[in-house]
């Protein structure tokens, strides 16, 4: 994952420090933190695929997730090219792919991520775990997108900080690698560039110890051998310094950063491309107010965001606005506590655009970045009270699927549950709004 290469150790030579990397690596299960359960767990949120999807696999390594893109992408799998550098990679991942019958649809090129030759709209999916900080993340974005056909889907996954103040020890290792970003850093990054973000995964532990794991043991061994007298050349003690500096501070920083995978599409018409959203700010709460009147027509839904604001149900950070081209604001969407069976949940309501931008995606835009914000900040459940045909698209279903209801009577279709969380448990019961709400 951080290959130690772009500096030198002491009379050992940049090209030397590289080849040694490459050797303590090579044949290794992965170069970066994952596992098929992550990978598979992210296909499963990029939706509907074609029958046999075109995949781009960048940075592949040794292949792992080429492998199983092949095997079970879409109906019948999917073609993948995979792209890498490092050639022994590639050969791993021929070898691979014919021993598992997989050889006619893995297709491996030796290339830069940076600069590909495929032209615009080649891929339904293009694939990159693990390696996108080789090129930078938004470089990625920015690059990987025009290889997309319409409606395909970018999964990526980068290393970023998971606390909001980060140690002088984690940061004395990260810092001079380039630094780590946070979450809501990269979903600002993703919209800016242009993409939707259908979802986020944290990656768990575990998927660091099946990387930390493998790469541990190659060290032990290649230090047995040093013990039993065949010494290390001073560059592969370099990058065997450098894999252990990197395991050391995982064991002892690991609680402060971690991989997170994106679920991206580019924006298309309607979709909010138009419309970057944030959080709103003290100087935005006159003009959401204006926006909640002009979009209702009374005064109901605007006193109710002023109501909420002085209710401990209230979540900083997560009321939202859509900007105008203008600046000004354009949309609005919040989020606050309320509760189903005493389990904590999120309702949102209100959701607002200006009459004079609906149906513009000024609405889906606030919606999506507050939605993923929300998920950010570990919350597992989103209830919504609203059009069966409107919130769908951002993937709510029927909260009676789960066993939730409203404490009053609802159309089954119109209250809708969004689990953002699939690993915390979905509570079932009467949700408990906040008071403001008066039911």
């Amino acid at each position: 994952m951080t290959d130690h290469t772009g500096s030198t150790s002491g009379s050992v030579s940049s090209s030397d420090l590289t080849s040694a990397f490459f050797a303590l690596h090579r044949g290794l299960p992965r170069q970066a933190p994952g596992s098929d359960a992550t990978t598979r767990h992210l296909l499963s949120l990029c939706g509907p695929l074609p029958e046999r999807p075109r995949a781009l696999d960048l940075g592949c390594g040794p292949g792992r997730s080429a492998l199983l893109l092949a095997a079970e992408a879409g109906a019948h799998g999917a073609e993948v090219t995979a792209v890498d550098l490092h050639g022994d990679f590639l050969d791993e991942l021929r070898s691979a792919a014919a021993d598992r019958g997989l050889d006619g649809r893995v297709h491996p090129v030796r290339a830069d991520m940076g600069a590909l030759p495929h032209p615009g709209g080649s891929f339904d999916l293009v694939w990159a775990e693990g390696s996108a900080y080789l090129i930078g993340f938004d470089t990625a974005l920015a690059r990987w997108k025009r290889l997309l056909a319409p409606g395909g889907t970018l999964v990526l996954t980068e290393c970023e900080w998971t606390v909001d103040e980060p140690s002088a020890g984690a940061r004395a290792f990260w810092d001079p690698h380039g630094g780590l970003p946070s979450t809501a850093r990269n979903i600002a990054a993703a919209q800016a560039a242009g993409y939707r973000v259908l979802s986020i995964h944290r990656l768990p532990d575990s998927d660091w110890d099946a990387y930390y794991g493998p790469l541990g043991a190659r060290a032990d061994e290649v230090e047995a051998g040093a013990a039993a007298g065949s010494a290390p050349d001073p560059a592969t003690a370099a990058a065997l310094a450098g894999a252990r500096e990197e395991i050391a501070v995982r064991a002892r920083h690991g609680h402060e950063y971690g991989y997170t995978g994106y679920v991206l599409r580019p924006v298309t018409a309607g979709d909010g491309g138009a419309w970057p959203a944030r959080p709103e700010t003290a100087a935005d709460r006159a003009a959401v107010r204006a926006v909640n009147l002009a979009a209702f027509g009374t005064p109901l839904e605007a006193d109710l965001v002023d109501a909420l604001r002085t209710d401990p149900a209230w979540l900083p950070g997560l009321s939202f606005v859509a900007e105008a081209p203008d600046g000004s604001v354009a949309a609005h969407a919040l989020l606050t506590r309320c509760e189903v069976d005493g389990a904590p949940a999120l309702a949102l309501a209100p959701v607002a655009a200006d009459p004079a931008v609906q149906r513009s995606g000024a609405g889906s835009s606030v919606v999506r970045a507050l939605l993923a914000a929300a998920k950010e900040q570990g919350e597992a459940l989103v209830l919504v009270l609203g059009h069966p045909a409107y919130y769908p698209r951002f993937g709510f279903v029927p909260a009676s699927r789960f066993g939730i209801r409203a404490p009053f009577e609802v159309p089954d279709e119109a209250l809708m549950a969004l689990v953002l969380d699939d690993s915390v448990p979905v509570p079932r019961g009467t949700i408990t709004y906040p008071a403001p709400f008066g039911v």
